[in-house]
């Protein structure tokens, strides 16, 4: 037997698609590694190094331990305050993850009716939540998942122009970003394919009710449940090996982008 080590390749022809909430797990692990571990040690570096003057000081060393005892307070303070800050954005980002999970496992249920889903297209410095394609079009989905109040309802009110979410003006307005997305997509796959068809932007609030929902807008503002009664109702503009070829497009530019090695979700 030849013992010389041989050249291997490996044995996955293509490199896998994004997860459902593929981007933010890997900013939750940014934070925890970059952001929030540094801080702790920081904060645990510097009460050593006071703990250790102290002893000095105690044992008539010559050292004087009110200055690292002072930096150290101050440290520790900047980085409970720091790690304060890290902890809400984690809590949140957390949260927008398990959301894009859950509606991204809702709208894999659309496969039996003809639709390809896609999660967690990489753009350059965003990402598209989730993108349906099928014989009535093609929808760049965005997921919102925020807190819903302990008491009383949770409304999202639209009335085409802006969304209100309990009586709250979004800092982000969720339109521009996803007319951005949705133009986006649209260009990716006209530039790749040849084909200009038009891209519908979703926004999806999972478990909020959505108030005053009108039709003919360019963006949908819904709750997951209910998406799939408005694309039924959607003409037929797609046929289906065009269904097949917009998706195979968007999967090798999602293969040739995806910088994470992860689980594929989609079925090209």
């Amino acid at each position: 037997m030849n013992n010389r080590k041989a050249k291997t390749k490996t044995p996955l022809k293509a490199r896998a698609l994004q997860n459902p909430g593929e981007s933010i797990g890997l900013e939750i692990r940014r934070l925890l590694v970059e952001d929030y571990t540094i801080y702790l040690f920081l904060a645990a570096l510097f009460i050593f190094l006071a703990f250790y003057e102290w002893i000095r000081w105690f044992f008539k060393s010559p050292p004087f331990p009110l200055i690292t005892t002072g930096l150290a307070g101050i440290i520790t303070i900047y980085s409970a305050f720091k790690v304060k800050q890290i902890k809400r954005k984690l809590h949140n980002l957390k949260q927008g993850r398990e959301g894009e999970k859950a509606v991204g496992q809702y709208l894999e249920s659309l496969r039996v009716a003809g639709y390809q889903v896609l999660h967690d297209v990489p753009g350059e410095n965003f990402n598209v939540d989730h993108v349906l394609i099928g014989e009535t079009g093609i929808y760049a989905i965005e997921t919102k998942t925020i807190s819903k109040p302990a008491k009383g309802k949770a409304i999202v009110e639209y009335d085409g122009k802006k969304i209100i979410v309990n009586g709250f003006i979004p800092d982000r307005d969720p339109l521009v970003q996803t007319k951005a997305s949705a133009g986006w997509i649209r260009e990716l796959l006209r530039e790749s394919t040849g084909k200009d068809l038009a891209v519908r932007g979703v926004v999806l609030y999972p478990g909020w009710y959505i108030s005053g929902q009108p039709r003919n807008v360019e963006v949908w503002v819904l709750n997951p449940k209910s998406l799939p009664a408005f694309i039924e109702h959607e003409n037929r503009v797609i046929s289906p090996e065009d269904v097949h070829l917009f998706t195979y497009h968007l999967c090798r530019y999602i293969r040739s982008n995806n910088k994470s090695v992860a689980e594929n979700t989609g079925r090209c």
